[in-house]
């Protein structure tokens, strides 16, 4: 199936074609037409299923097609507003639209805002107005603030990674967002996400058409071969030990390493440095503009080990990355979904390998039951186990990721409360900011 047959018009298929789109994936194949029609969506995918393309390629189709592409840029009013939780995943939806538009030969005028940087730029790229926005909401609202940004016009909302928007610490900012917005019948709303959380499920109900199109992409990472899964016993403070004996024997592949703190980041990729291996960290307190550099150099093989907390769980595509690690392994079960998620791209393999110490053995085994695994629990000769299984773990019912010392996040205690409040499982479908 090409992306003409879905309804493209032939130069923005020729278009995604150049921007290494040869065909469209599952996601793509069943929500392109149902946008292209007016509809509104709710599309549940996996990591890397190609999610982003299919959102874009069709609202780039209705810029084309409307008066916008032809009015002087002081007269545009914002028609597309794409609200996504980080602002990596920001960057890479900015990224698609402004690939496909070069390849296009035109391009419609975006503003990206986002935190971490100054207000003061993003607010200069809104003079004469812009065609689309893509915005984290806690950004979005100081802008509206500060601005005569206006969202009355917008004609088609899209929440991308509405499970992550839906965090404790976003719902509030995301629900004044809607305020402003126009009415649910007076709009196209797009709603796509990794998990179909309750609260996804809720927002639907409150946010989407009765007639609503609705696509579910099973995830495969249980099964699919294109992703190997791996499980290693090891003593905590063998871990280091271990991450330095993969690097050998994985020469000149790059390693995507997730950790549960900053300080931890650091802490290993400067062990391993030290150790005359290129290894970096990433993570919340870096400048975005740091952040940019460090992924830029590790997809341009810079780095060959990136050691990041899971600030880069989503919304973030390295091309051919063959290796992720869980040197501590994630908070909840669907956040191990997003960091494997991070290999196996477009059809390409790779391998996840999570190391279980006797602390988080517990977790684990929650983690492979909630995704079905029947993943052994290897045992090398070289590093034997010598820490007992603690008797009664910690955090065992996943809500702070059974990672021993590790404290709750903001976030995560925003969370707990919410579970105190409405008799929830608790169980995090989210990230923490580190």
């Amino acid at each position: 199936m090409s992306f003409s047959a879905l309804g493209l018009a032939p130069s923005l298929a020729d278009a995604a074609q150049s921007c290494g789109l040869t065909a469209p994936a599952p996601v793509q194949a069943q929500s392109i037409p149902a946008i292209l029609a007016g509809h509104d969506l709710l599309a549940c995918a996996p990591t890397g299923s190609g999610k982003t393309a299919a959102y874009v390629l069709p609202l780039m189709q209705a810029w084309m097609l409307s008066d916008a592409v032809n009015q002087p840029s002081g007269a545009r009013p914002t028609q597309v507003l794409m609200m996504v939780p980080t602002r990596e995943l920001a960057s890479q939806v900015a990224d698609l639209i402004y690939r496909v538009g070069s390849a296009l030969g035109r391009r419609p005028k975006v503003a990206v805002l986002t935190g971490g940087v100054s207000i003061n730029p993003q607010l200069m790229a809104l003079r004469g107005g812009v065609d689309m926005v893509i915005a984290t909401p806690g950004r979005l609202l100081d802008v509206v603030e500060h601005s005569r940004l206006q969202l009355k016009t917008v004609r088609t909302l899209v929440l991308d990674e509405a499970d992550r928007l839906m965090d404790a610490g976003f719902a509030d900012e995301l629900q004044q967002v809607l305020a402003l917005l126009p009415a649910t019948g007076a709009r196209q709303t797009l709603l796509l996400s990794a998990t179909f959380a309750p609260a996804v499920q809720d927002l639907a109900d409150s946010l989407l058409r009765a007639d609503h199109t609705r696509v579910e992409i099973a995830s495969t990472h249980a099964q699919d071969a294109t992703i190997v899964q791996r499980a290693i016993s090891v003593d905590a403070a063998k871990r280091t030990a271990l991450l330095r004996a993969l690097v050998a024997q994985y020469p000149d592949q790059r390693m995507l390493v997730f950790v549960a703190t900053r300080h931890s980041a650091e802490h290993v990729a400067n062990k391993l440095y030290d150790k005359g291996i290129y290894a970096t960290a990433f993570h919340g307190d870096l400048s975005q503009g740091a952040r940019e550099t460090v992924l830029e150099e590790f997809k341009n093989d810079r780095w060959q080990v990136l050691i990041t907390t899971d600030l880069a769980a989503r919304g973030i595509h390295v091309e051919s990355l063959p290796l992720v690690v869980n040197y501590d392994l994630p908070r909840s079960p669907t956040d191990y979904t997003h960091r494997i998620g991070r290999t196996g791209r477009a059809g390409l393999s790779g391998e996840a390998i999570s190391f279980v110490t006797p602390a988080a053995q517990a977790h684990w085994k929650l983690i492979a039951k909630r995704h079905a695994l029947d993943i052994p629990l290897e045992e090398l000769p070289q590093f034997p186990v010598t820490e007992s299984v603690p008797e009664r773990q910690p955090h065992e019912d996943g809500g702070n990721g059974g990672v021993k010392g590790k404290r709750m996040s903001k976030k995560d205690k925003l969370r707990a409360a919410a579970k105190a409040q409405d008799g929830s499982d608790g169980e995090s479908d989210g990230f923490s900011q580190d």
